[in-house]
């Protein structure tokens, strides 16, 4: 599919949204990190040997427990999942939607790349002749789907409940699905999201590709060597527009799969090009009217430049972009979902943020790299989220645009 091939999106509301990182708790916190350009990253305490590195953990996951009546899906991961579910509103906007719709009536669908996976890297250690001790053996968290099965028991909603795991742009693609579930009348909301937290597969995993800085990440720096990983979750709840209304709202998403490498970006970024020029056209707008990009932005050398020339042959020397990494860390299969409610936020408070811990441009890097934050009333704010195999998806959204 091309850009031209798009017909416009009917646009989605955003009826509540939320994000839980290493900045902290909730939207609110998000905000404050991001105006006081306060870090979340810390140096690497995961591990009875942590790799010398820096990562972004969530507080208060450890001695944390679910509900008795959600046991059967511990794990850190969906610790991490009922602690964002619990955030800025969340659990009464759905409630209020249950209302409207039923709860069959309302999707569920969540991006993660690592989903429980690090329950299972523990059976593993705790093998009692050869199987899982009895306490890790529970075949519903050792499944890519952990997340969206935990989510669904945990909310009530009893919609289709699908999970996308698409690397890095996993909880980006969710909200493409939900569009194409809602506007196929298949359901009348979709609860979105995406949850990952760090473990040993994730790390090493990272470290033996040679992608992870010793050093906090500097995202689109002349000096940048690496990404420095994180782990986050969060939530947004997306239904059909009422005529007229001026709130939060999806108006565009875009996907492209380049398969250039399995980990390595196409070296002309075709794919990221095709991506947000979809976005664009399903929103109907020109690439002069983003106020605010939010950037995968990574830190690694070949990422960084790549999206910047990519951004560069789309969008004017005026577009505020940046990488907001430095704060969270590099959160995975939660990104697209973090970064959106980043996106949302500079829609809502004006607050454009910089590139945290960068202060010498790439030459290779547009004009449209700010690592200095700014403040604009915007009318239109994108994300992207780029994964491994060329798994690629932007997201467009808008503030007080009626269709």
């Amino acid at each position: 599919m091309t850009a031209a091939d798009c017909a416009l999106l009917p646009p989605l509301a955003v009826t509540a949204h939320t994000a839980t990182s290493a900045v902290g708790h909730g939207r609110k916190a998000l905000l404050d990190a991001l105006r006081k350009q306060r870090s979340g990253l810390r140096s690497n305490d995961l591990g009875q040997q942590p790799l010398p590195c820096w990562i972004g953990r969530v507080d208060g996951l450890e001695g944390a427990a679910l509900p008795a009546h959600l046991q059967q899906w511990e794990s850190r991961n969906n610790r991490l999942a009922w602690l964002a579910l619990q955030q800025d509103g969340l659990p009464a906007a759905l409630q209020a939607a249950s209302a409207r719709y039923g709860n069959d009536r309302i999707a569920v669908v969540m991006g993660t790349s690592t989903s429980s996976i690090g329950e299972t890297e523990l059976a593993y250690r705790q093998l009692d002749d050869g199987r899982f001790p009895l306490e890790l053996a529970r075949p519903v968290i050792h499944t890519p789907h952990s997340l969206g099965a935990f989510v669904q028991a945990a909310t009530g909603l009893s919609g289709p409940c699908l999970t996308v795991a698409t690397a890095c742009s996993s909880s980006a693609k969710v909200f493409a699905q939900a569009a194409r579930l809602i506007n196929a009348g298949l359901v009348d909301a979709a609860l979105v999201g995406g949850v990952d937290t760090l473990c040993g597969s994730v790390i090493y995993g990272f470290n033996s590709l040679q992608l992870v800085s010793p050093q906090p990440c500097m995202p689109f720096d002349a000096r940048r060597v690496g990404l420095s990983l994180g782990e986050a979750g969060g939530y947004a709840l997306l239904e059909r527009a009422a005529p007229g209304s001026d709130g939060l709202q999806l108006r565009g998403y875009g996907e492209s799969s380049d398969a250039h490498h399995m980990s390595a970006p196409h070296p002309q970024g075709l794919g990221a090009q095709l991506a947000m020029q979809q976005a664009l056209q399903r929103g109907g707008i020109g690439a002069d009217l983003v106020g605010y990009l939010n950037l995968h932005g990574t830190s690694t050398p070949a990422n960084d430049s790549i999206e910047a020339a990519a951004v560069a042959a789309l969008f004017p020397a005026g577009l505020h972009a940046s990488s907001t990494k430095g704060w969270t860390g590099h959160t995975l299969g939660a990104a697209g979902i973090v970064e959106s409610v980043i996106a949302l936020l500079a829609l809502e408070h004006g607050l454009l943020p910089g590139t945290l811990n960068s202060s010498q441009p790439d030459p290779a890097c547009g004009p449209q790299i700010r690592f200095e934050p700014a403040q604009a009333d915007i009318q239109y704010a994108m994300n992207n989220s780029f994964g491994f195999g060329g798994n690629n998806c932007s997201l467009l959204f808008a503030r007080g645009v009626a269709a």
